[in-house]
């Protein structure tokens, strides 16, 4: 599979009140086929950047491209190709399940064949083709988890942006996402996802870098950041210089 750039930033900066940088100057390349790690303690900068990144929050400094599309300038051609879970999924809890999936299919054009298939593959992998039924309302956290995360891969994306994916996902569901993520990057897929978990990222990711006070401070791949020590110790090596 030959690789290309999927999603780059360059430069990327967002202040906030009195000008503090929750982002300062971020910039990093995510590849075709890349499971990318971003890891930093809570208020390092990590949702800010990928709220940017999908396009949720609006910012003036920097470029990002998605597929060499530049999300400021070509909103539509970015969020076409793109599709994002947050770490607390905001669903439409008046529609069911079905509805939901077909509403979204509905928004990126899926076909009546296409969708069906896919909907059904994706929800006996995870677990809750019986609850498609249900009010969303009705659904626990990792169920509506779940959800999301079926609702985000519908449409094949060329990138998937993940914030915090394996949290309040049963050890089933996480081992099956696990599986899914590894499949579509063998497909040509980039991952990037933010998370806490770092035995996690270590096993699953080829590249992660490391955010501090809005600031990449280390990035790379596994292997050049972590020269057989173990992820969680480069992690405390780096912050806590």
């Amino acid at each position: 599979m030959e690789k290309r750039p999927m999603l780059e930033i360059k430069g990327f900066s967002k202040s906030y009140g009195e000008g503090k940088k929750a982002a300062d100057n971020v910039s990093l390349t995510v590849e075709s086929g890349d499971i990318y790690g971003f890891i930093g303690h809570n208020g390092a900068g990590k949702s800010t950047t990928i709220r940017a990144i999908v396009g949720v929050l609006d910012f003036s400094e920097g470029e990002i491209f998605i597929d060499g599309h530049p999300v400021r300038k070509e909103p539509m051609e970015c969020k076409k190709i793109t599709a994002y879970i947050p770490d607390n999924p905001d669903l439409y809890e008046n529609l069911t399940g079905i509805q939901y999936l077909d509403f979204i299919a509905d928004v990126f054009g899926i076909g009546a064949k296409e969708r069906q298939k896919s909907i059904e593959d994706l929800a006996a992998r995870f677990e809750i083709t019986e609850a498609l039924g249900d009010l969303i309302g009705s659904y626990s956290h990792g169920m509506k988890q779940k959800l999301a995360i079926i609702s985000a891969l519908i449409h094949e994306p060329k990138l998937l942006v993940l914030d915090e994916p394996f949290v309040g996902l049963d050890p089933k569901a996480a081992f099956t996402l696990k599986q899914m993520m590894h499949e579509i990057c063998e497909k040509g897929t980039a991952i990037f996802f933010s998370t806490h978990v770092l035995d996690v990222a270590e096993k699953l990711c080829n590249k992660v870098a490391i955010i501090k006070h809005g600031q990449i401070i280390a990035s790379g791949t596994m292997d050049e950041l972590t020269h057989g020590e173990s992820l969680e110790d480069v992690f405390l090596e780096v912050v806590n210089e």
